[in-house]
């Protein structure tokens, strides 16, 4: 399985998120002005099957435990084409978020209108923004790609310092993954 790397072009630091409406997994819509009033939110775009996610899902579960109750929100969206990957239907998303016990909303982009606006490339794809929706950081998660351990948890330090200081010292890394499914 071939890695694909984070694009940087679509969206340089300082752009203001795109607007989304989605549906999740809860059975809710969500939306960007949802999140008003969080200082922080992480947007990923992910799935089910990839086999560079799945080790991922713990520490996005580590990083809204640990800084949920310091003001980030964090959202999971899914752009894969589910006819082409059955896997990443919205039904075995439902059940992947039972699984793994997934605390942070699920959705949907069936479209692939919102990973396009994002200029998402792989699956795990971060984008970090700040109150104001604005983009501080597109970085990997952490220093590995597949199952072995991580030694270096970027994304968990670089939410630590913004929430803490308003700025992000560490070099953004593009995040690796699978390609998006697209249609």
């Amino acid at each position: 399985m071939a890695l694909v790397e984070s694009d940087y072009r679509r969206m340089p630091k300082g752009t203001t998120a795109p607007d989304f409406s989605l549906p999740a997994t809860d059975g809710k819509t969500y939306s960007l002005s949802g999140f008003k009033g969080c200082k922080a939110l992480l947007v990923v775009f992910m799935c089910n099957h990839c086999p560079y996610v799945k080790p991922k899902i713990d520490e996005l579960k580590r990083i809204l435990s640990d800084y949920g109750p310091k003001g980030l929100a964090v959202v999971g969206i899914n752009p894969n084409d589910d006819v082409t990957h059955p896997d990443d239907s919205f039904g075995n998303m439902k059940k992947m978020v039972k699984e793994r016990g997934i605390n942070f909303p699920y959705l949907r982009d069936e479209s692939q209108d919102v990973a396009k606006a994002y200029g998402a490339a792989c699956t795990p794809d971060p984008f970090l923004f700040d109150a104001g929706f604005r983009l501080v950081f597109h970085s990997r998660i952490d220093d590995t790609h597949g199952t072995d351990p991580a030694t270096k948890h970027e994304m968990h330090a670089a939410v630590g310092e913004f929430l803490e200081k308003g700025s992000i010292s560490l070099k953004e890394k593009p995040s690796m993954g699978c390609s998006i499914k697209w249609k």
